[in-house]
Parts: C-alpha cells; structure tokens; sequence
C-alpha cells in the first residue's frame, strides 16, 4: 500500500503537513468532515499543495515529522 506525506495550504495562508494512506479520503475530510484535524477544521477551505508517496507507513511518518521540523521557507521551496 502505498503512503503519502503532504502539505496543504489553508485558507489564512497557514501551511499543515500530515500523512496518510488514502489522499482523496483523507483531502475530503480535511475540507469536510468533523474527522479533519482541528487545526484545518478552523482554516477550510484547504488546498493541496505537495504531496510524496512512500512505501511504508513508518517512512511517511518519519518524512512528516522531517517536514515539520522544517521552517516555512524550506516547506515552500520544496512545494516549487
């Protein structure tokens, strides 16, 4: 099964990284659902930005937390 890492764009500019193995659900529920994460609940609608498949769960939380350690600056350069 593949993995994802991605970054959204919300609505105040903000930027919000996650992981998951289903983008399309995971994407709806972000902008939809009570089961999107608080932070974008109160920022919708969001956008897709990036996203990076990976083989293992265990990668793509490893690349989520390598991603958000990173400053806004790096996050955009890797988004271009």
């Amino acid at each position: 099964m593949i993995n994802f890492v991605y970054i959204l764009e919300c609505s105040d500019k903000s930027l919000y990284v996650g992981c998951t193995n289903n983008l399309e659900k995971r994407l709806k529920q972000h902008n939809n659902s009570k089961r999107g994460a608080h932070y974008t609940k109160i920022r919708r609608p969001v956008i897709l930005k990036y996203k990076e498949e990976l083989a293992t769960l265990k990668e793509a939380r490893q690349r989520e937390a390598e991603i958000k350690g990173w400053k806004r600056e790096k996050k955009l350069e890797l988004i271009k």
